[in-house]
């Protein structure tokens, strides 16, 4: 696209980007590489006003500019992949301590997954890099202190005083929480995010008295929505034209036998459940529990907290084998989306992580299990109500933005967890032309016109395909051609 057409059909871009003549900002105009880039504009931020820096995030840009011959792709991954780093972080210290709060983009709050999510691409660099691991080591220590202050709340502010939008949400709402809708997922990703920090760099000044304080909060909400002798001790109801934005039942959500599963009365699309046991989440319950388990072994010498964790991921996994597991009469043994526990399944996908296409991505079941592999097939089907098919794409999307909207998230997702080689290339080709010409991802956009799109400035979605484009350039390079 040359630069009249860009302006023309996109205008100015959000999140103070701006357009300039080389798509490597800082960088002369020499060599073949450099120079057939000249046709995209420059839409990154440009080096010395981004948040946060990087010398091995920026070696990786370099290195995939250079050996990618996909001009547009090379552009993309320039774009996306610092996209976290360049407009979204806040690094500090707090008494001492590594600081980062992270927002997701165009919403001023730290959502407790998508600021997991937006860091994660970085761990693999972040044992060699001292600055790029005491900012993620940042990110933990803020959530920890987050899951302490409200584990049902989903997201929060950087001042501990603000008040938001949603204040008068009928909920236990407190300062600096942003929104409070509970959903699993907002205390697993936190533990996948210091699990792996500590994995990777070795690093354990992170597990101080604060994250074990967080655990054990973690570990307390599980088993009160499990609510084996109570609706627990979270409700929710806002006044708003939108159902899937408050909770039905006096704020409870739809009512559930109690199995041993763990409610969730929202997805991670913020949107309310309809039978409140959320199966992706309730497996990546399972792989958390266990992660935490480790941690609290391994670091903090606790053998009975440590029990006390893989005995409820133990009970879960159980329930899940047994309520969350139907047959459909095309595809066969299917994980169902939702289920209520009294035998009622509700089949179907969203785009939003964790979601049942994604469940290897996050190693929480076996890209191999045949229950996967079978519902995988349902969810890329129009056997999956929420799956589009159009002219531009097709892909997944959701209730949250509406009918005919694909999540490139899906897209994204769908080639991190596939083997086909057709299939991954289809992913990275679609995702490459429904950009609109914006140099970036979106959070969704229309199956037959891609400009009409959600979201600008979306990080998470920016980040997470810089990372599929890494993994596909590290294992299968040639489908990048």
């Amino acid at each position: 696209m040359k630069r009249s057409e860009f302006v023309k059909t996109t205008g100015v871009l959000a999140a103070g980007l701006t357009i300039g003549r080389n798509v490597f900002a800082g960088q002369p105009k020499t060599g073949a590489a450099l120079q057939s880039f000249e046709e995209f504009p420059v839409v990154r931020v440009a080096a010395g006003k981004r948040h946060f820096e990087s010398e091995l995030i920026e070696e990786a840009i370099s290195t995939f500019g250079k050996n990618v011959p996909n001009r547009e792709l090379a552009w993309l991954f320039n774009n996306c992949f610092p996209n976290t780093l360049d407009t979204t972080v806040t690094h500090t210290t707090i008494d001492g301590k590594p600081d980062t709060y992270v927002i997701t983009g165009d919403i001023d709050a730290m959502w407790m997954r998508d600021s997991t999510a937006q860091v994660w691409p970085y761990l693999a660099f972040a044992k060699k890099d001292r600055k790029l691991q005491q900012l993620i080591a940042g990110v933990i220590n803020r959530q920890a202190r987050c899951i302490i202050k409200d584990p049902y709340a989903n997201a929060f502010y950087n001042d501990p005083e603000k008040q938001g939008e949603w204040k008068t949400d009928s909920t236990d709402m407190k300062k600096g929480v942003h929104e409070r809708k509970w959903e699993i997922d907002s205390l697993c990703y936190p533990v996948r995010l210091a699990y792996n920090y500590w994995k990777t760099t070795g690093d354990t000044a992170v597990f101080d008295g604060t994250y074990k304080e967080a655990i054990t909060t973690i570990l307390a909400t599980f088993k009160d929505q499990q609510r084996k002798k109570s609706d627990g001790n979270y409700h929710f109801q806002r006044t708003t034209p939108h159902a899937t934005d408050t909770l039905s039942m006096s704020g409870y959500g739809n009512p559930v036998n109690p199995v041993g599963l763990i409610c969730s009365s929202f997805r991670p699309s913020d949107d309310a459940t309809v039978f409140p046991f959320l199966v992706p989440s309730n497996f990546f319950a399972v792989k958390s529990l266990e992660q935490a388990a480790e941690i609290v072994k391994t670091i903090y010498k606790e053998q009975s907290l440590s029990n006390e964790l893989l005995a409820l991921a133990k009970e879960v996994k159980a329930a899940l084998l047994k309520y969350a597991v139907t047959t459909h009469p095309v595809y066969g043994k299917v994980y169902a989306f939702e289920t209520d526990g009294f035998g009622n399944h509700y089949l179907m996908d969203d785009a939003n992580i964790p979601s049942l296409l994604a469940m290897p991505y996050l190693g929480t079941v076996s890209a191999t299990d045949p229950v996967y592999l079978n519902t995988r097939r349902l969810v890329l089907s129009k056997a999956n109500p929420f799956y589009y098919e159009g002219t531009a794409a097709a892909g997944i999307g959701g209730p949250h933005v509406g009918k005919d909207m694909i999540w490139p998230m899906s897209l994204i997702i769908r080639g991190m967890t596939s083997k086909d080689e057709k299939e991954i290339k289809y992913c990275v080709d679609t995702l490459r032309k429904t950009h609109a010409g914006t140099g970036f991802m979106h959070e969704s956009f229309h199956k037959d016109d891609p400009a009409k799109f959600t979201r600008s400035w979306f990080a998470w979605a920016n980040t997470l395909f810089g990372e599929f484009l890494w993994k596909v350039y590290t294992e299968k390079k040639h489908l990048l051609s």
